[in-house]
């Protein structure tokens, strides 16, 4: 079995979009693939097969190899809850909330976790594809890591470290790694890769000399920037501070407000890939415009935290008054506990017990108990009767005569969600109603809006493989194939 770790010399240097060409470069040259990632932080994450989740992009890299995510890919999810803490998901299932501190003490533990996982997926590879989480230079976490070479020395994985050339100084951030790290962790990188670089690559030859003379690391290619990434899942919330483009003859309006805890918001992607529609994450402190067809309110990780959030922005205010002028609104998952009349988290689930009043646009109400709802879902749109595909990931059950109005009607008899009277209001525990072409025609058609129903699935399939083709030109995939072990 052949296996090869992508680091970086930090975060957001292109470590997933990189991991995910990759496996769909090998894939495509018939090789079984697996994508791994020890330990990941994101609030996006994705329902797997074996019913548990993991982090978005392992399962981005899960349709890059053709294979069905499972748990084992990524066996450590921390989801953030609060800025000192966070939910801690091991194997696909919640097992506390901690703080960073206390999260220390797990470690040991969770690092054999990882390996063992490691190991089940190498038995049935020839190739698995590790991603690295922040960089290894940090070496102030080096003691107890389990993301990066603590991970890669327990498993005997080489590693491959990436510099960003985009962000600048990546002649530094290579050396300075190397200056750095002790002499194991020094010898456990066989290479390096210069990422998302812009314009004539030749420019930088002297810079990519220099970084082989000042390290001695092999040279294994520069990745152009990859703009077939656009088309793929964002994982972590950076993407939410970037500006939206919108062109002014766009004919649909729709905006999300960044809640502090916005959770799988790449689901929203479709919206942003259509040239028809003007899609925007409004972030704090900017009121929702009273132009707006359509305001979604997404998922959280902490409903009851983010809803007095909500407030303290003052986006209540203006979501009554869009919805007064006529706007409608559709909440998913987090965002539709919050549009009924109140929210309650008895035991302290998400954060301290309490309750508090949601804004009153639909008739139910929303009780944090229970076990955690994991569970691939399909069925049908009961206004337009188009057929959807998404999954359920929440914990709470929701009640009240409003959920008599369902909106969903889900394969094998369920239905979910509720609607307003005047049906301007929604909201549903689906997330991914955008996804399939058919269902995301029927949500937008209320807005005035006829879109051609392609399944945003194809999409990511063919940018996919466009990354494969762009890495294969730019890199030596012959010396990272060696360094792997095929």
């Amino acid at each position: 079995m052949a296996s090869l770790m992508i680091q970086g010399c930090g975060s957001d240097v292109g470590k997933s979009t990189l991991v995910a060409g990759l496996c769909r470069l090998f894939a495509n040259r018939g090789l079984i693939v697996r994508p791994f990632k020890p330990q990941n932080m994101s609030n996006n994450a994705a329902v797997t097969a074996d019913g548990g989740e993991i982090g978005r992009a392992q399962a981005l890299q899960a349709i890059a190899c053709r294979t069905p995510p499972t748990v084992h890919m990524n066996p450590v999810l921390l989801k953030p809850q609060s800025d000192v803490g966070a939910q801690v998901v091991v194997r696909g299932k919640v097992v506390g909330a901690y703080k960073a501190r206390a999260f220390q003490g797990l470690k040991p533990d969770l690092l054999a976790t990882t390996v063992e996982s490691y190991r089940l997926l190498a038995a049935e590879a020839d190739l698995v594809l590790v991603e690295g989480a922040g960089s290894p230079a940090e070496t102030n976490l080096r003691a107890g890591d389990i993301a990066n070479m603590g991970f890669a020395h327990a498993a005997d994985v080489p590693v491959a470290l990436v510099g960003d050339i985009d962000r600048g100084h990546v002649i530094a951030a290579l050396a300075g790694a190397h200056l750095v790290l002790d002499l194991g962790d020094r010898d456990r990188i066989k290479g390096f890769i210069i990422n998302k670089f812009r314009g004539d690559p030749s420019l930088f030859d002297d810079g990519r000399r220099e970084i082989v003379a000042r390290t001695g690391w092999p040279d294994l290619g520069m990745a152009p920037w990859l703009a077939p990434a656009r088309a793929l899942p964002a994982e972590d919330a950076v993407v939410l501070e970037r500006p939206t483009r919108a062109d002014g003859d766009r004919r649909v309006r729709i905006v999300a407000p960044m809640l502090s805890r916005i959770a799988n918001f790449d689901e929203f992607d479709p919206l942003r890939a259509d040239p028809d529609i003007d899609f925007a994450f409004l972030p704090p402190g900017t009121p929702v415009p009273g132009d707006a067809d359509l305001v979604i309110l997404p998922g959280t990780k902490a409903t009851l935290a983010d809803l007095a959030f909500l407030r303290a922005q003052g986006w209540d205010i203006d979501i009554l008054a869009h919805v007064r002028r006529g706007g409608r609104v559709l909440g998913v998952c987090g965002g539709y506990q919050m549009l009924g009349r109140v929210v309650s988290d008895p035991e302290g689930i998400e954060g301290a017990p309490g309750s508090a009043p949601g804004l009153g646009l639909l008739d139910v109400e929303t009780v944090l108990l229970g076990d955690k709802v994991l569970r691939a879902v399909s069925g049908r749109l009961l206004d337009g009767d188009a057929a959807f595909a998404g999954y359920e990931m929440h914990i709470g059950r929701t009640t009240g005569p409003g959920a008599a109005r369902p909106m969903l009607a889900l394969d094998g008899g369920p239905v979910d969600g509720a609607v307003s009277a005047d049906g301007r209001v929604a909201g549903a525990y689906v997330h991914g109603l955008f996804e399939r072409g058919e269902a995301r025609a029927a949500l937008l058609a209320p807005l005035g809006l006829a879109i051609t129903p392609r399944d945003h699935a194809a999409t990511v399939d063919a940018a996919l493989d466009e990354i494969a083709a762009m890495l294969e030109r730019s890199l030596d995939i012959g010396a990272i194939a060696r360094i792997a072990g095929l």
